[in-house]
């Protein structure tokens, strides 16, 4: 079979490819920045866990911002299955690219997890004993996410080129005013559960904070889908514009 029969299916699977790997890649150095600064921040604050969480909050806002400009143009920087499906929601993606997606970006937390472990000379994994459990625990994760969804759609839709300060915006501050430290992301959370340090959480309390997710991150959708009527025809550039990434070879 000829190259010139070929090149039509090659390319949209090579392009999902490399918006998979941009997944993966974002997805775990945004959790080994989570991670990773919670390690240093407990081991430099002497016990001062405001002084902790302070330095965990900035490092992971600065980190999210850069992380959204670098990879978004590829991938459309979700770097969250909440995210990834509210996009498949407003057909901004096919569904069938939900899976891959999601793989990709718990795969790339997981990865996250170990690399700031390795960094920092503890087991790779180290299950966490940090209790994030209880009402107003969970419901700090729904308002986190759809906090979150609605800072994306909004400036997605209005402002596309303030969306990565926005989100790092929104989240460093999100950290501040929620109970669960707003976590806002499945991939993140399961990741996190993999790590007996300052930014962990107990595997049993991860359910609960996923299904809060999503529920969070579904209803600001429906929700934005009457403030803003154009929100389907628009959807596709979502966090970042990135439809160019559908012809990168």
């Amino acid at each position: 079979m000829s190259n010139a029969e070929t090149s039509p299916q090659s390319k949209p699977s090579a392009a999902l490819a490399k918006r998979v790997t941009s997944e993966a890649l974002g997805t775990g150095l945004l959790v080994a920045t989570v991670v990773g600064s919670g390690i240093m921040a407990d081991r430099l604050s002497g016990g001062n866990v405001g002084l902790a969480l302070l330095a965990n909050t900035l490092a992971t806002g600065a980190a999210l911002v850069a992380l959204i400009l670098t990879f978004g143009p590829i991938s459309g920087a979700h770097f969250n299955p909440v995210v990834t499906i509210a996009d498949a929601l407003e057909h901004g993606i096919t569904w069938s690219e939900v899976p891959p997606y999601i793989v990709a970006q718990v795969l790339g937390g997981v990865g996250g997890t170990v690399c700031a472990h390795t960094m920092f000379g503890l087991p790779a994994v180290t299950l966490s004993r940090h209790a994030r459990s209880g009402p107003a625990q969970i419901f700090s994760e729904f308002v986190a996410t759809f906090g979150l969804l609605s800072v994306i759609w909004g400036c997605s839709r209005f402002r596309s080129s303030v969306v990565a300060f926005a989100v790092g915006s929104y989240i460093t501050a999100a950290y501040w005013f929620t109970a669960s430290t707003s976590f806002a992301n499945p991939a993140v959370t399961i990741a996190r559960a993999l790590s007996d340090t300052f930014a962990g959480i107990r595997p049993a309390d991860v359910c609960g904070f996923i299904l809060a997710q999503l529920f969070g991150g579904i209803t600001a959708t429906l929700l934005f889908r009457w403030l803003a009527p154009g929100l389907v025809a628009d959807a596709e550039s979502i966090v970042i514009p990135h439809g160019a990434s559908r012809e990168i070879e």
